[in-house]
Parts: structure tokens; sequence; C-alpha cells
């Protein structure tokens, strides 16, 4: 539900079904059908009651990778409930505040658990700092993990890309224009006016123009989404994965993070995944929960 924005005054939260961080698939978006381990992860607090969503991906049966804004414990989330349905929120009810056909957000609908829903009280982030490092994007620390209590069996699951995998691209003459893909379930318009929201898995596909330097600092991935013809990310898109290359990849180089703009246009942010340290970080987590399903593949 979350996508940071940052202005240059400080970091505002919204919760428009998300909070300051990432955001929705916005611009020239199709539904997702490509990628059915993506999903829509609900956060609780400690009373139970719904405290944001945001996006991301299954690695394997149980761990299922996203943003650090989303599980750090500032956020006051203690549980997690994610689904796998393309239109997971589509039939919201704001009257009710419930999805009667999946139960979003409050339930896993009869049938589902274990099968397109599943629950979590293991949550872990990288360190995420609330963003009091930028804009020193190696202090953001912006990657987070939940381990599923019941494991989601699919064909395939997402990958991660090898360290080094980004290094050099959107600074070298010719390679400007490399092709990203980000998925999630964020607001696809958001103006002055209104607000629009499917809770549907979307997917768009943008061009990476930064990845060393200014903002991106070697740790964060500046593509340049939300313009005319262009895809781009909205609040709840965060934690969402951003993947290399089109519409058919599975391999993931970055985390959707944050924006700069209150309204999603412009350059979007996602924290590189393709880092040495941070490989490191989610093999060794993955490892540390005790998890029957570890098999996390980076290539």
């Amino acid at each position: 539900m979350r996508r940071p924005l940052i202005t240059l005054v400080a970091l505002i939260a919204l919760l428009v079904g998300l909070s300051a961080p990432a955001s929705a698939i916005t611009g020239n978006y199709v539904e997702d059908t490509e990628h059915p381990y993506v999903g829509l992860v609900v956060f609780y607090d400690a009373d139970g009651e719904f405290t944001h969503r945001c996006s991301g991906a299954l690695l394997t049966p149980t761990v299922f990778l996203t943003a650090g804004h989303c599980t750090a414990e500032s956020t006051e989330a203690v549980t997690a409930r994610v689904y796998f349905q393309q239109d997971a929120g589509v039939n919201y009810d704001p009257a009710t505040e419930l999805d009667p056909v999946s139960g979003y957000p409050e339930t896993c609908a009869a049938g589902t658990l274990g099968v397109t829903c599943a629950m979590s009280d293991q949550l872990y982030d990288y360190g995420f700092t609330d963003f009091e490092g930028f804009p020193n994007a190696r202090d953001v620390r912006d990657v987070g993990l939940v381990v599923l209590d019941q494991p989601i069996m699919l064909p395939e699951y997402g990958v991660l890309a090898a360290a080094g995998t980004l290094d050099g691209y959107g600074t070298q003459r010719g390679r400007q224009d490399l092709t990203v893909t980000a998925s999630g379930y964020g607001l696809t318009e958001s103006n002055p006016v209104h607000v629009t929201s499917f809770r549907e898995r979307l997917m768009a596909s943008a061009r990476i123009n930064n990845v060393e330097g200014g903002l991106a600092g070697g740790f964060t991935l500046q593509s340049n989404g939300n313009g005319t013809g262009k895809g781009g990310t909205c609040s709840g898109d965060s934690g969402g994965p951003v993947f290399l290359g089109g519409y058919t990849s599975n391999t993931i180089v970055a985390v959707t993070s944050y924006g700069l703009n209150a309204w999603c246009r412009g350059n979007d942010f996602a924290y590189r995944t393709d880092r040495a340290e941070i490989l490191a970080w989610i093999l060794a987590t993955v490892e540390e929960s005790g998890t029957a399903y570890d098999d996390v593949q980076v290539v």
C-alpha cells in the first residue's frame, strides 16, 4: 500500500491505501497475468487492526520479498496476510470495507488459505532507516521479507538477479534504454481531483536512466516512468518487483521504493536487490527463519 514520497522538505507518508512509500502501476499498464507469485500484502498491528498494504513477490513457496518500509518496526505491523489473486481487491466495497470474493483485507476466503492466500507473523527488514539517510541511497536499506505460515505452491517463482547485474547500466553510452517491468497492486491514477485504485495486479514497462549517479548512488534503480506512453509506479506498489526486461521476465533486480512527486509522476525509484550485501542478507534471513522452503534462486 505504500511507496515513500520524498519532497525537498521531507518524506511524506500518504495513507490512501498506502503510505508515503511506493505507489501503484500507472500510465501505459496492462493486467499482470504473467507473474502469479506477485501478491498484495496487508499488514496488521498487535490488535489485529489494518495498518497498510504493499506489493511483493514470492521467491519460494514461503519467502515473500517486499520493501523494508513495508515490514519495518516503525510501521507497528506484527502480522501480515498476502493475496495472490490477480484481482485480489477488485470487488472491494467501500461501505463494508471488504472484498466479498477474496476476503481482502480482513480474511482469506473459504478454500483459499494455502492456495491463493497466506498468513505470516515473521516480518523482516534490512535495517530500514525511515529514509533518514536520504539522499544517500546506501543508507535507505529499503528491502524486506515476509515468511509465510502456509506455502503457496506455484509452477514458478521470482528469481533474484546476481550481484552487480545492473552495474554500469544507465550511465554507459548505448545502454541507457534497458527495459525494466514493474508489477504491483497500487494506485493507477493520483491527482488533485481524484485517486483511482483497482487493487488489481498490473504491470508496466519503463526505461532505466540511472543506477549509479545522483540519487541512485549505486543502490537505487531510477527509471523514467509515469509519462506519455510510459508506465510507472504509485502508492500501493511499494515492495513490488522490478523485473529486468519485458513482461515475461522473472528476474528481479529491485523492489519499488519511493517517488518524488505527490501525484506519482516523474521518475520512479526502486531499491536494488542485485547488491552482494543485500543478497547475502536475504539468504541469511531465510535460513534463520527456519523455513523448510529455502531454495531462493539467484541467477
